[in-house]
């Protein structure tokens, strides 16, 4: 569901995709570039970006086997630090009209946890719309990368895998098709972004896709 009156006059603009595939990369680069034209910018990430999501980023995350962690319970739990961080920190930035970056939302639980047999990407869907109210992103750029390139990537800049990241490759590639139906049921939104190309390259298409939906006036124009 879209959101038919946006509470805000700032921009919200989603990156989403597999592990590896660069996010936190084309978060700085985009938030350096932007903020050069004047635009004020604010990155964030989930889950996380309040001290409490942060905290539930910690629990859902880290692989523990003395702390299981049940489908149904890891769905929730995603959206109970996304309402706080929706709640503390992206609605009242955006409606200081900042420009906001943050990496995955609703998408990624869609993607992910709509993957798990208990859960099913429709009942995520629906889950997410009503915890967080119909917020919806003016733009996500999905960088689209083969998920045993980012898992690569990933273990040659990490020693420590989160417990999503030591998911078996089945359960990514599952997760990279989510993500492609998803951008063919929401074109309107969603931008594929090649993921393969270098960090130079995905910040400028990036960008371009950016263009139309720069409308917020530069500080230093105001």
């Amino acid at each position: 569901m879209q959101l038919r009156h946006k509470p805000y006059e700032g921009l919200f603009i989603t990156l989403e995709g597999g592990d590896g595939c660069g996010k936190s990369t084309l978060s700085a680069l985009l938030s350096k570039e932007l903020a050069k034209k004047g635009y004020p910018v604010l990155k964030t990430r989930e889950p996380g970006g309040t001290p409490l999501s942060e905290h539930l980023r910690d629990v859902v995350l880290k692989p523990d086997p003395n702390r299981p962690v049940g489908e149904r319970a890891e769905l929730l739990l995603f959206l109970a630090a996304r309402v706080q961080h929706i709640d503390e920190v992206i609605l009242p930035a955006l409606r200081d009209r900042k420009l906001l970056i943050c990496e995955r939302f609703n998408d990624s639980t869609i993607a992910y946890q709509g993957c798990r047999k208990h859960v099913g990407v429709h009942v995520a869907e629906q889950i997410c719309d009503l915890a967080c109210n119909h917020l919806v992103p003016d733009l996500t750029l999905l960088l689209d990368l083969d998920p045993i390139i980012g898992l690569q990537r990933l273990s040659k800049e990490r020693k420590n895998l989160d417990r999503l990241e030591q998911e078996e490759l089945q359960f990514h590639i599952e997760v990279r098709t989510a993500y492609l139906h998803l951008a063919d049921k929401y074109p309107e939104r969603i931008i594929i972004i090649d993921g393969s190309a270098t960090p130079e390259e995905v910040c400028a298409a990036s960008l371009k896709a950016l263009e139309p939906h720069l409308m917020l006036k530069p500080t230093s124009l105001s």
